[in-house]
């Protein structure tokens, strides 16, 4: 069992409420002990995330909603940003969720692929559920040195 937080926030698909966003994850980074490198750069992957899904998950006459979910474990933060609204089945998740190859056709998934890459550069892993809307789910580690050796990503007790 993996012991960790999750904090849901919902709000408007509208451009004004990014900054928002990125004060909070800045809050829980710096809690949480990320450098002033690693808060600047968690700022500018929600940023992209969240600019890509209010930009194309919605027509303009739409009341869509952004769902933004902080997962707060010992050794990383997982940032997930889902249009469509909804709160977070974490097990549905899980399951449903891929690794975001670079090579993979961003068309695919929608407009908007550059987002996509800065988020992969920015970020230690990046994993994408494109079956109803998209679900980017983000992940930077506290210590470079963990990359890749806990590999359970949000998980629920079993």
């Amino acid at each position: 069992m993996t012991n960790f937080d999750f904090i849901e926030m919902k709000f408007p698909a509208k451009a004004e409420y990014v900054g928002v966003a990125r004060l909070s994850i800045s809050g829980i980074a710096n809690r949480m002990g990320f450098t002033y490198e690693d808060i600047e750069d968690l700022k500018v992957a929600i940023s992209e995330a969240i600019t890509n899904a209010v930009t194309h998950a919605y027509h303009e006459d739409d009341k869509g909603e952004v769902t933004i979910g902080f997962g707060v474990y010992e050794n990383r933060l997982e940032v997930m940003v889902a249009d469509h609204g909804g709160s977070f089945n974490l097990n549905e998740i899980k399951n449903g969720i891929g690794p975001y190859k670079s090579n993979e056709s961003v068309e695919n998934l929608r407009e908007g692929g550059f987002g996509l890459f800065l988020i992969n550069a920015l970020m230690d892993k990046v994993q994408i559920n494109n079956n109803f809307g998209v679900i980017v789910l983000m992940t930077k580690y506290l210590n470079e040195t963990e990359v890749g050796f806990d590999d359970d990503q949000i998980s629920t007790t079993q």
